[in-house]
């Protein structure tokens, strides 16, 4: 493809097709994105929907986001778009083996955006051109797409969704079987050189905790020797009383401000409400009471942000082996990660054990939705909604966490009730005015509701035919039979927990 070249006030050439505006494009150059496109309103939104038989619903952009001038999208128009020159050569431009260059610039989006470390952004009113194309996917297209992209399992079961008795089905199977294998690895995006800190932004960082004193007593020990100072830390403890050390944190003079609050409700997400309020940092760090970093953790959170300039980063989770593990040996697991580690594009979930979010974006959120307390599902939720703000949560691999994980302690203390049936069974906040009695709701109930908060009800039902795909045929073969005669329980298990979602979801978000 013959791109033309636009070159910006700092010498950088831009590669674009169309007819864009290259005032804003200037501008575009200076920010976060790698790829610029104005696709929406040119037919492309939400195009190719079958990407659903693949990802079900854990592709955090798998729909294109409504009511935003500019988000994440990687449905690129080949005819009217913009690409940084050096991406466009690190990536090698547009896999021609595909006929179809509508579907050649589907591929270089998604993997830009899944699997490379480039970052693509809808622009509204970048390119001026806004009539639609008829976008044609046939379903040789359709097969080769996900003949090259992934492993064969989810092209059998796009064909077993698509209609396996349909003849054009099998024969497009066959014909990208045939015809073509798996991609290799795609390239990566190295990471931008951090620029020095502007300015002096005050951080606060904010740590729930629960029968974990000493594991926080360890974390603010880290957090009192950063290279860049957090101004506050806000500290959250659900420690029962008859278990608590209520002098524990006076104990220590440490270099910032530290607010101790004694959790009087329950969860994981009020707790961080409660905390949130009491924030005053431009930045607020997210952590878990069970983390250790290295002295320049908060000092990179700052400078991936302000490099990126973007309003929120997640950093590199790196599990230990066991909880005795200290600084040492996540420099060695670093070490083993070698350029593994040295990927800085969209984050595809969100940790609130390890992030870094602007205080005016949380503020717009209010905070933490308490429908998922008592489970699971809070911190991909936080995530989704900033992206839907807007937002570019970058992949921070600078700023590493060492997550201890101790067997005991922590907010899950509660959430393990779940578990339980019978009368030792505690209600949890999800059950609302249904308690729970003969049947465990199967996934969990908080998961779901985040499933139906974000996601249509097709792809919801999507979800359905991919969760009980894997439960039979991803087992041993030995268990086969067991797991098909157990498909009537496991279907009465998922409607419990769709029954609690919609609820849920009925209720709306809810802060308090």
């Amino acid at each position: 493809m013959k791109l033309n070249e636009f070159v910006t006030t700092t010498g950088e050439v831009i590669l674009y097709n169309g007819k864009p505006n290259f005032d804003t494009l200037e501008m575009l150059s200076k920010e976060a994105g790698d790829i610029w496109h104005s696709s929406f309103e040119q037919g492309y939104k939400n195009v190719f929907p079958e990407l659903v038989y693949q990802t079900a619903v854990f592709f955090m952009f798998i729909n294109d986001f409504d009511n935003l001038d500019k988000c994440l999208s990687w449905r690129v128009n080949p005819n009217q778009f913009a690409v940084r020159q050096s991406v466009w050569k690190t990536l090698k431009g547009f896999d021609t083996e595909y006929k179809n260059i509508q579907l050649q610039a589907l591929d270089f989006g998604y993997n830009a955006l899944r699997n490379s470390a480039a970052i693509p952004l809808y622009v509204k009113g970048l390119f001026e051109e806004n009539s639609k194309e008829e976008i044609k996917i046939s379903a040789k297209d359709r097969y080769v797409f996900f003949r090259k992209n992934f492993k064969i399992d989810h092209s059998v079961f796009m064909l077993y969704r698509e209609g396996f008795w349909k003849w054009k089905e099998w024969n497009a199977f066959f014909y990208a079987k045939k015809n073509f294998k798996q991609s290799s690895a795609k390239p990566i995006i190295k990471p931008r050189e951090l620029l020095a800190i502007e300015g002096n932004p005050t951080v606060s960082y904010i740590i729930p905790t629960m029968m974990r004193q000493d594991f926080t007593m360890q974390l603010l020990k880290d957090l009192a020797t950063q290279t860049f100072p957090v101004s506050q830390v806000v500290i959250v403890d659900a420690t029962p009383k008859a278990l608590r050390d209520e002098k524990i944190y006076n104990s220590i003079d440490f270099p910032f401000e530290l607010i101790v609050k004694w959790q009087e409700t329950k969860g994981s997400c009020k707790a961080r409400n409660e905390a949130i309020e009491l924030c005053t940092g431009e930045y607020i760090v997210f952590g878990d009471d069970d983390v250790r970093f290295q002295s320049n953790f908060i000092e990179n959170h700052i400078k991936v942000l302000q490099t990126y300039k973007v309003g929120a980063c997640n950093g590199l989770d790196i599990r230990a082996d066991n909880q005795e593990q200290d600084l040492t040996d996540l420099e060695d697991k670093l070490q083993k990660l070698g350029e593994k580690r040295w990927f800085v594009g969209t984050s595809h979930g969100f940790s609130n054990a390890n992030s870094c979010v602007k205080t005016e974006y949380v503020r717009k959120l209010i905070g933490n939705d308490i429908n998922f307390d008592g489970g699971y599902g809070e911190d991909s939720d936080f995530g989704m909604s900033l992206i839907k703000l807007g937002q570019i949560v970058v992949h921070n691999p600078f700023s590493p966490n060492l997550h201890l994980k101790p067997p005991v302690g922590g907010y899950r203390f509660w959430g393990n009730q779940s578990k339980i049936l019978g009368k030792k069974r505690k209600a949890q906040p999800w059950e609302l005015d249904t308690p729970v009695k003969s049947v465990r709701p199967v996934p969990s109930p908080t998961v779901m509701y985040g499933i139906v908060k974000h996601f249509t009800p097709q792809q919801v039902l999507e979800y359905k035919y991919k969760h009980f795909f894997l439960y039979l045929f991803k087992g041993s073969k030995k268990g086969f039979l067991y797991r098909f005669f157990r498909i009537p329980y496991k279907n009465i298990q998922f409607k419990k927990s769709l029954f609690y979602a919609k609820k849920l979801n009925n209720l709306g978000v809810r802060h308090k």
